[in-house]
């Protein structure tokens, strides 16, 4: 009887093991830039947050995080129709944290430290007017509006933004510490439901863990509801539509306008640009129509 009981506790423990890392949802999401290397480890090195070339940049954009879903075909795009530019990185972070970058001048991620001076830098409207004295020139581009990420087949029954209160309901929030969507988020808790509702779910919920604040919501938030540790993430429309799109087992909970949120989405130009012509070029893209239809395609208003 003792010679089964380890066996089977060890196999018990494997099993345990396995299911903790799971990574079939792991980002990067995007298809990845080919080169004679292909080597990304979900779990472990494959940094979803950065693209293209970051060695010689011809052009180098921060876009505020939740644009993820958009580069590939933006840059795609881009490219094509201004051939001189091949060589294009980008960085898809949180706003708060890439305008600490751009004030800053450098960021390390792991072990890399990476010291490149934005041409662009994209955020919502709020914050691209706070930092006007960067900028030369400034677009609005594209629109959002709030929605909720749930698992597929919703099993908590969270319909509005209400239901995030209640007790057992456990939430992936961005934290508005440096996520934009934090802030306007606790705008839509206030208009769904008062003070009351904003300090169930940011005070109370976080206190007994119930309510789980983010870093990176635009990676943390989708992982979360697929790897089933949260039952509902308030989101940016575009990042539930996306992870439908690609065939997440998620589904899409829409709040109704007079709770909901619009964002404006705007471009700045950096007055001390490396790439002075590079980062006119990409201004002007970002408001053509075809820039206009890919964020369109992704769940964007334009």
């Amino acid at each position: 009887m003792k010679r089964l009981f380890f066996p089977v506790l060890l196999l018990a423990g494997l099993t345990h093991s396995a299911y903790a890392q799971d990574h079939r949802f792991d980002p990067p999401w995007n298809t990845p830039p080919e080169s004679k290397v292909m080597f990304t480890v979900p779990g472990v090195d494959n940094v979803p947050d950065l693209y293209g070339d970051i060695n010689d940049p011809q052009l180098v954009v921060f876009f505020a995080g939740n644009q993820f879903m958009c580069i590939d075909e933006l840059l795609a795009a881009f490219k094509q129709q201004y051939p001189a530019y091949q060589r294009v990185f980008a960085e898809t972070l949180p706003p708060g944290i890439l305008a600490q970058q751009i004030e800053g001048g450098s960021l390390t991620l792991g072990n890399m430290r990476i010291t490149l001076k934005p041409d662009v830098y994209t955020a919502g409207k709020t914050r691209i007017n706070a930092m006007a004295h960067h900028f030369s020139r400034t677009e609005v581009y594209a629109y959002n509006k709030l929605a909720l990420m749930v698992p597929k087949g919703n099993p908590a029954k969270v319909n509005s933004l209400s239901d995030l209160a209640k007790p057992g309901v456990r939430v992936a929030m961005p934290n508005p510490a440096w996520e934009g969507i934090g802030k306007r988020i606790e705008e839509a808790y206030v208009k769904a439901g008062g003070e009351q509702l904003k300090q169930q779910i940011m005070d109370r919920k976080v206190k007994d863990s119930t309510t789980f604040l983010t870093q990176i919501h635009h990676r943390q938030s989708p992982m979360r509801i697929l790897y089933r540790q949260s039952d509902a993430a308030p989101v940016w429309y575009s990042e539930a539509w996306y992870q439908e799109m690609i065939g997440h087992p998620v589904s899409l909970v829409t709040i109704p306008d007079k709770h909901n949120i619009t964002a404006t989405y705007m471009a700045g130009q950096l007055k001390n640009a490396p790439h002075q012509q590079a980062a006119a070029d990409f201004m002007d893209f970002l408001v053509s129509d075809k820039a206009k239809a890919i964020y369109r395609k992704y769940g964007f208003d334009i």
